[in-house]
């Protein structure tokens, strides 16, 4: 299991920033500098792709844990690159999603 959660968190690292980079792109910086972090988010969103689909897990259980892993790093790279506190409905709503996306993972029929 720890194998596939290092594929997971690999790939909702990179997406996540892949996606900050790019909202920073969109509203903080203009010319090349826009252009060469739009490739550099590129990069990071084709190696979101290639690590989540490499997962060795079903893709409906990896499905699961990735949700559960991505809301805690989208949290954790928001507060990075944009100095933001998840509100109180923020983590009840984030208890929430982890608890699915665990129990869509390792529940057994």
């Amino acid at each position: 299991m720890g194998k596939i959660f290092l594929f997971v968190l690999v790939a909702t690292i990179l997406e996540v920033t892949g996606d900050a980079i790019i909202r920073k792109c969109l509203y903080e910086y203009n010319g090349i500098a826009r252009v060469a972090m739009f490739f550099l988010a590129s990069a990071l969103l084709i190696g979101y792709g290639i690590s989540i689909n490499l997962a060795p897990i079903e893709f409906s259980k990896v499905a699961g844990l990735y949700i559960a892993t991505l809301f805690v790093v989208w949290q954790t790279v928001n507060y990075l690159f944009f100095k933001t506190i998840p509100t109180t409905p923020i983590i009840l709503g984030g208890i929430l999603i982890v608890a699915g996306g665990l129990i869509v993972t390792f529940w057994e029929r």
